[in-house]
């Protein structure tokens, strides 16, 4: 991967996560955070696993970032693209929608 596409991943990845890496990690520690999302065996949500991921993706120096970390921002983007197309009507402050889109870094109401 070249710089010029590295730093295109992570301006992307800059504009998808819109919540800083502690509001992110509050929003992980809560009951509605954990609630939603899908679970292979019951265990953590795969979103819920993407946040922790992405905190600590944020901590880290852009040069410091490795091939999987530019494949997990990949990731990311493209959930959020796809989760935002799909946004529902009415208020969705309190819906599974947005607190899945927060798990992965997003707050819709920002």
């Amino acid at each position: 991967m070249t710089g010029e596409e590295e730093r295109a991943i992570a301006a992307e990845f800059g504009k998808a996560v819109n919540m800083t890496a502690g509001e992110l990690k509050r929003w992980l520690d809560t009951d509605e955070s954990k609630a939603v999302g899908q679970k292979d065996g019951g265990g953590e949500s795969t979103g819920h696993e993407s946040g922790r991921r992405i905190v600590e993706l944020l901590h880290k120096k852009e040069s410091a970032l490795t091939e999987q970390d530019y494949a997990h921002m990949r990731k990311v983007i493209g959930y959020v693209h796809r989760h935002l197309a799909q946004r529902p009507s009415g208020d969705v402050r309190e819906t599974r929608w947005r607190y899945s889109l927060m798990n992965w870094g997003h707050d819709p109401l920002k």
